[in-house]
């Protein structure tokens, strides 16, 4: 059996967990930030805080120790927020040797370099002697459904597609079901900027615009974030599949999705500050992703007015009902020229 670890006791580190744990496949450690709450796992074996109602199997092993969870561990899955990867993660890169493999489980870009998780993980070995193979995972997968067993399918990628199938064959179950693909970037910025959209569905959403206006935020937002991801060296085809539009779909229609319930929440006159005491420490994203995403289309030419206007909304520049009116005052264009 090898030996998984975990990084990050938040409702999606947790749920890939007790999802490979439940397998009987791999020693499995999840990593926590905290030794209070590593303690309070160990003690309920229950993230009441982030997954409550999902019993943690026997088999997987609790930690805030994170040399004892990457010890000896051949992949190592890594779901902490984009907001604190760097400084976390950089913080214990050193621990980690070329022969493991890293995945990063985390859907986010940097703000103000505008970096894919995988390439951010790749610099936290910038002064370790050798760098292990790091990819990405992705796809429609709410972390609830994903403990509970229902049946999931999502992407894993790599630069080099043989460690990807390698993966693939290593950690898919009879309820996750994984594909695996070479186009990184693809998968990445699929699954990265669908929360941004996600936040505008929702806004259509709280303000009761109906099924018509929804439908189409989605599609011109699937056509937003494939017109960035192409630039940015994605595949088209990737973002037809499960890290694009499978992602965008789910996240936009789910009442699961946090982003989904930020919007609606924006929609309703709540403040942004509001909204993020509410959520009790847990993270939406797309609330950060907006700003790098818009950061890197300035500099790959890229025109993204949806992530523009709602950008303008989350810093109070604008308002929702102005920010729809500027969406559909827009010149007239051809379908088809929106999406080069």
């Amino acid at each position: 059996m090898s030996k998984i670890a975990v990084l990050g006791s938040g409702s999606w580190g947790t749920a890939l967990a007790v999802s490979l744990a439940r397998q009987q496949r791999h020693y499995v450690t999840l990593w926590c930030h905290r030794t209070q709450h590593a303690d309070e796992l160990n003690l309920f074996r229950e993230n009441r805080k982030y997954l409550a109602g999902c019993r943690l199997p026997i088999a997987l092993a609790v930690t805030a120790d994170a040399p004892t969870a990457l010890d000896g561990a051949e992949w190592v899955i890594c779901a902490i927020p984009s907001p604190y990867l760097r400084e976390t993660f950089g913080a214990f890169a050193h621990c980690i040797g070329a022969q493991q493999t890293v995945i990063s489980a985390t859907k986010g870009l940097e703000i103000g370099t505008h970096l894919r998780m995988t390439t951010l993980l790749a610099q936290c070995f910038a002064n370790v002697e050798s760098t292990p193979a790091i990819g990405a995972l992705s796809g429609p997968s709410f972390a609830a459904e994903v403990a509970q067993e229902q049946p999931t399918a999502v992407t894993v990628a790599f630069p080099q597609l043989q460690e990807a199938i390698r993966t693939q064959q290593a950690l898919t179950s009879d309820t996750l079901r994984i594909y695996s693909t070479d186009d990184v970037v693809g998968v990445e910025l699929g699954g990265s900027l669908k929360n941004v959209i996600a936040i505008a569905a929702g806004i259509v959403i709280g303000l009761g615009l109906g099924h018509n206006s929804t439908a189409a935020l989605i599609v011109r937002g699937n056509a937003e974030i494939s017109r960035l991801a192409v630039a940015a060296g994605a595949r088209r085809e990737t973002l037809a599949g499960l890290s694009g539009t499978g992602d965008l779909i789910l996240t936009c229609t789910g009442a699961l999705s946090r982003n989904r319930s930020v919007g609606i929440a924006l929609a309703q006159g709540k403040s942004l500050a509001a909204i993020l005491d509410s959520m009790d420490g847990k993270v939406a994203e797309g609330i950060r992703t907006s700003e790098a995403a818009l950061e890197l289309a300035a500099s790959l030419g890229i025109e993204m007015p949806i992530t523009k206007q709602l950008q303008a909304i989350l810093t109070g520049k604008s308002d929702p009902q102005t920010a729809m009116r500027k969406l559909m005052q827009r010149p007239s264009r051809t379908e088809t020229d929106s999406l080069n």
